[in-house]
């Protein structure tokens, strides 16, 4: 038998979805959902049910304070009957520290992974096969209960949800940087994947893309001079042949992707610099052509090359070269997601083979 009870109304829920021919990004929904809740110092019996939507008390703090922190990951599916993740645990632990931040209940590893396993076990006939596909996993976990003293819920939920996916980039992206308005600051949130960062960041991202751009890149919170990172992702730039990333300050998230991009690399050859990096520095370098390429990496993208850098006063900075190293990394890290590669590392993990209980199990002859 499961440890979470299993909605009588998936297994048709699951039968009745077809997985469309165009994906996108977070479009196609999942049928089936996991959820939990937290009460009375504990976590409840989780549930797998079908997607749709849920009941929250309109004074909720999730809704009013944005109580809620949340993870990005996938499962894949590349020519194997059964999907397999990536790093799961450290976005478990993740999840963890941003909750630990936010003075959330932390999601027990146990837990978390049982939610995983149900929600990608039961959607794996459903995992797109082709290259750069994946179903894409948002575990998220929120706080439930009204009230408008500035304390902590004393209930929470937490939830995953899935989405059938295509790559979310193609081709070079257009940065713009933000000099105004601010992210994060050291000894805020920036360090927790948290929804408030993201909030922080909407009208700098809107005007980007309004102006042509893709996203927006950020800068430090007291002097504006230090590159941070991209609105859900982290940058790198080749610079003398070697990767240079800004480094962890308090107020950058800690990309699982940006850590397997610098583990890989290294083992790849390459020199890997974690240091601050002045913005203006960096343009007259791309001016120069000592850095020579510029690119983005997160859950999402994998690794993205930036064709540009805009700035406020119209000019964009271009880079000598787009898509060598980044490609490289990008094709490396993806043979490895999607087990067509060796991974030294021990970062890929099978989903757990479902419950015998389970609707969808495999029978025995």
């Amino acid at each position: 038998m499961s440890n979470y009870t299993i909605d009588p109304a998936v297994n048709a829920a699951l039968a009745a979805f077809k997985l469309p021919e165009k994906l996108g990004f977070g479009i196609v929904l999942a049928p089936v959902m996991y959820s939990v809740e937290w009460a009375d110092g504990h976590w409840g019996k989780g549930a797998l049910v079908p997607y749709g939507p849920i009941e929250i008390a309109p004074g909720a703090r999730a809704l009013h304070y944005g109580e809620l922190v949340f993870e990005g990951m996938k499962a894949y599916r590349a020519g194997t009957p059964w999907p397999n993740l990536f790093r799961p645990l450290d976005n478990c632990h993740r999840l963890a520290r941003s909750a630990e931040r936010m003075a959330m209940p932390v999601v027990p590893d146990e837990l978390f992974m049982e939610a995983i396993d149900a929600v990608a076990g039961a959607m794996a006939p459903f995992v797109p096969t082709g290259g750069g596909k994946s179903l894409y996993l948002r575990p998220f976990l929120f706080g439930t209960e009204p009230g408008y003293m500035l304390r902590n819920s004393q209930t929470f939920r937490f939830i995953v949800i899935a989405n059938p996916v295509e790559s979310y980039a193609s081709g070079p992206m257009r940065v713009a940087i933000e000099r105004r308005d601010v992210r994060a600051a050291v000894g805020g949130i920036g360090v927790a994947k948290a929804a408030a960062n993201y909030a922080a960041s909407l009208r700098a991202s809107s005007s980007a893309i309004a102006r042509g751009y893709a996203v927006a890149l950020w800068l430090d919170a007291t002097e504006h001079r230090y590159i941070q990172e991209l609105s859900g992702m982290n940058v790198f730039a080749v610079i003398g042949g070697e990767l240079h990333t800004p480094e962890l300050d308090g107020a950058i998230l800690p990309g699982i992707t940006r850590d397997s991009i610098i583990t890989l690399a290294r083992h790849r050859g390459y020199k890997v610099v974690e240091r601050p990096i002045v913005l203006d520095e960096l343009l007259a370098q791309m001016a120069s052509g000592e850095c020579t390429e510029v690119f983005a990496c997160g859950t999402a993208a994998i690794v993205a090359p930036i064709g540009a850098l805009g700035d406020a006063d119209g000019r964009d900075h271009v880079p000598r070269q787009v898509d060598v190293v980044a490609a490289e990394l990008r094709e490396a890290l993806l043979a490895m997601q999607e087990r067509r590669a060796p991974d030294p590392f021990g970062w890929t993990r099978d989903v757990a083979a479902p419950p015998v209980d389970a609707p969808w199990a495999p029978r025995a002859g």
